[in-house]
């Protein structure tokens, strides 16, 4: 048998046997969390004893569970940690013979089983090797046989782990960091490894190990309820899987969340967050104490010897450096000045907040707390010294968050800005973010405070750069809630109304230059009007670039580029021209660059496609290429079919579209009649190295004369190297966008990203028997936003029911 469940016709798992028992416990409702836990642990240990006795062990021998079976807490599919301990006056061959006799009945029961035989001294010696097994021994516990030897067991590992904790705690941060580092922050993780990632149970272990070593001891506040929790959650999990994992895949989320009696997958994960925060923080903090004892430890030994080996002269004097009112530094952390009186000092939390960032520094976890305990309420509306301790705060980049994260842990925040409960540990499912809402909206400020010089008021820019996602923990549009709370949230911090409206406006904004730069036609003048129109004054317009700026680079990755950060850039130089009042130019009249129009005579004088591809990297600073993509100009005569010809054909040489243009160049009669398509593309392979231009060209030329079938090409890809089966991904939505424009309908279709979606879009709007005027493609993550002009044959626009038909038309398309 492998399967535990399936195990009941052995000889120990009849009706009465153990995996009987046991699987009767484990489907329990009225008992879990720790008292199954606890109940699992006995039920096993009484059978493991069971087979000890059974076996007539010789004397000096025990069993002893260690690790997590030690501390009695067994998960539903948790692999036993046994250790055959023996005094070496036993006969050998005995103790391997009573070590068969329990093991493999435990294999037999496909129970993953960890086990080892040693003497006393061989414990002792492998777990000065081996750190794992020292910690492992910490929680030894006796099962079965001679409890006397596992209590020389128990004293003489602790003995060695506290006389050698200067070595050994070391050692385990550094471990700890490492696993870290491997298997990520589990508070921000959207499939976290509830055992290996930070914050996660192998941190609450190291905690336990830290407090025996008696060098420190961990913030035990909520510690305790933390590591409960999540061992709650991997339980529920085992029993959902029916396997040994660690790991909470999306795809088990909601099984799990009903397990536990939550009501969704994201309460689940905030639940998991919240106890992973705490455990990071005790972390932090625990680690700090440590270093911070060892550090006093070796400079005592130099001390003496430079007082020439008196010792009589007391403790030498604590040194401490003032930072603010009230704030002091002492041992490399913030703390309070012994005048300090917070009962008097409503400001002195935010205070203290600020200086500690502002001087890179750790508040102190006593400092946060008497703050959290005596601290006098702020009066609202708050005075300008908390307003500005605040902007001040914010304003220290980096050193921000661990201060930030402080206040947090003692419920500072909340209190300070109580919408913050909304959006506290609150995940984001949308895989281009890295953060939980909270935190992005800390690192938004962190991005903001490098970006302060290009704006004319920082404190703006600081605040809406913490708020600007404030509206997330609300239903409907995040961006019109979110101006309404932090309208609120800005009276209550103090500023006056017209700065108010300047952050409500802002917050309602704040996605508005980014989405419009990439998914609209900016040679539109209804489109930049439309945006002069929301921003208002040349003042916002600034802070909200900033704000753009800031908001995608604390998203993630793929939220901003050298190309985003361009028609960004773009758009605020045309909105600025409009609010500044100039006449926005003729986009029929504009120009085409020198280099289009050198493709475009060259396209127009020979009748065939004409491409240029640039492979230059480009880059955000000149030391650090950013992977783009690289610019693809294409230049042919105006002709039906180029849309899913072209991309058609990118699709074959596996180049992913990361932003398009496609417009129409009337060149002077005197070069010929007629105009010509240029298309601007940022193309990237998806591995490997970017085709010739030459195949590229060669391949277009016959698709667009039909000697290529694209679509056939494309299916016969798929069938051969058909794509892993993952998440079901949404349906696609087509929309007609309420754009304004003068000059072409706008279709706007939302989809996920796949090779070739691009074509399929195109050959549909062929089908349809509409002009492309241009197409703006934009790709976030695995989320495709693509937005088309697109007018009748002769170029007027499409009217309205007509238009909605064609969405409707191009969404069954696409699926």
């Amino acid at each position: 048998m492998t399967s535990l469940d399936a195990s009941t016709e052995t000889e120990d798992s009849g009706p009465g046997g153990y995996a009987a028992a046991r699987l009767l416990l484990l489907h329990e409702k009225e008992r879990s969390g720790p008292p199954r836990r606890t109940a699992l642990a006995r039920l096993t240990d009484d059978w493991l004893s069971g087979l000890f006795a059974a076996a007539a062990p010789p004397r000096g021998v025990a069993l002893v569970a260690v690790g997590g079976y030690g501390r009695g807490e067994l998960s539903p599919r948790s692999d036993l940690d046994l250790l055959l301990l023996h005094d070496g006056t036993a006969d050998q061959a005995a103790v391997a013979a009573l070590a068969d006799r329990i093991w493999y009945p435990v294999w037999d029961l496909g129970i993953a089983l960890d086990h080892s035989v040693r003497t006393l001294a061989e414990a002792r010696t492998t777990a000065g090797e081996d750190l794992k097994v020292q910690l492992g021994l910490l929680d030894a516990r006796t099962v079965a046989g001679d409890a006397g030897i596992v209590a020389a067991l128990r004293t003489t590992v602790l003995a060695d782990w506290r006389n050698q904790a200067p070595r050994r705690l070391p050692e385990l941060d550094a471990l700890c960091r490492e696993r870290a580092e491997r298997a990520g922050e589990l508070q921000y993780l959207l499939e976290p490894d509830l055992k290996e990632a930070r914050g996660g149970l192998r941190d609450a272990q190291a905690l336990r190990a830290v407090a025996a070593s008696w060098l420190a001891d961990a913030p035990r506040e909520g510690l305790d309820d933390a590591r409960r929790r999540l061992l709650d959650a991997r339980d529920a999990l085992h029993l959902a899987t029916g396997r040994a994992t660690d790991r909470l895949a999306l795809q088990e989320q909601d099984a799990v969340a009903a397990e536990l009696g939550l009501l969704d997958a994201d309460t689940l994960l905030r639940e998991v967050y919240e106890a992973a925060r705490t455990i990071s923080y005790a972390t932090d903090v625990t680690w700090r104490e440590v270093h911070r004892v060892l550090k006093a430890r070796s400079a005592r030994p130099r001390l003496r010897s430079l007082l020439g080996g008196r010792s009589g002269g007391g403790k030498p004097p604590v040194e401490r450096t003032p930072l603010a009112e009230g704030v002091v530094e002492m041992d490399g952390e913030a703390v309070l000045a012994l005048s300090a009186r917070p009962e008097r000092d409503p400001v002195l939390p935010l205070r203290a907040a600020a200086a500690a960032a502002q001087s890179a520094l750790p508040i102190s976890l006593h400092a946060v707390r008497r703050l959290a305990v005596t601290a006098k309420p702020l009066p609202v509306p708050w005075p300008a010294e908390a307003r500005e301790e605040l902007v001040t705060l914010l304003g220290a980049g980096e050193a921000t968050v661990p201060v930030w994260e402080a206040l947090e842990a003692e419920g500072l925040v909340t209190r300070l800005l109580p919408d913050w409960e909304r959006v506290r540990c609150r995940p984001q499912r949308n895989p281009v973010h890295t953060w939980t809402v909270d935190r992005h909206l800390v690192e938004t400020a962190v991005r903001a405070a490098s970006l302060t010089r290009r704006v004319g008021r920082p404190d703006l820019l600081l605040v809406a750069a913490l708020l600007h996602d404030i509206g997330k923990g609300w239903p409907g549009d995040h961006s019109v809630a979110g101006e309404t709370i932090a309208r609120d949230v800005a009276t209550r911090i103090g500023f006056d109304r017209t700065d108010v409206g300047v952050i409500a406006t802002a917050v309602r904004h704040h996605l508005l230059l980014v989405e419009t730069a990439t998914r609209r036609d900016l040679d539109d003048p209804a489109t930049v009007q439309t945006v002069a129109q929301a921003v208002g004054t040349l003042g916002t317009l600034e802070l909200l670039h900033a704000l753009t700026e800031a908001d995608a680079l604390a998203t993630g990755p793929a939220a901003w580029s050298t190309w985003r950060a361009s028609l960004v850039a773009d758009l605020v130089k045309r909105v600025a021209g409009v609010l500044a009042g100039e006449t926005p130019p003729d986009p029929e009249a504009a120009a085409p660059s020198a280099d289009q129009e050198r493709l475009a005579i060259e396209a127009l004088r020979t009748g065939e496609p004409v491409l240029a591809l640039r492979t230059e990297p480009v880059a955000a600073e000149p030391e650090e290429p950013e992977p783009v993509g690289v610019e693809l100009l294409i230049a042919l005569p105006d002709q039906p079919g180029v849309l899913p010809a072209v991309a058609g054909v990118l699709a074959l040489h596996r180049l992913t579209v990361r932003a398009a243009d496609l417009r129409a160049v009337e060149l002077p009669t005197v070069l010929g009649s007629g105009s010509v398509l240029v298309l601007d593309w940022r193309v990237a392979a998806e591995y490997g190295s970017l085709p010739e231009a030459a195949r590229l060209r060669a391949d277009l030329v016959r698709a667009l004369d039909g000697s290529l079938d694209v679509p056939a090409r494309l299916a016969e890809r798929d069938a051969a190297y058909p794509r892993r089966r993952g998440l079901t991904a949404p349906p696609p939505r087509v929309t007609v966008a309420a754009a304004d424009s003068r000059l072409a309908t706008v279709i706007e279709v939302r989809a996920q990203d796949a090779p070739g979606l691009l074509h399929r879009i195109g050959r549909a709007l062929e089908g349809a028997a509409v002009r492309v005027r241009s197409a703006h493609v934009s790709t976030l993550g695995a989320n495709a936003v693509d937005t088309l002009y697109v007018t009748r044959p002769d170029g007027s626009l499409l009217p309205d029911e007509e238009a909605v038909d064609l969405a409707r038309a191009l969404e069954a398309a696409l699926r």
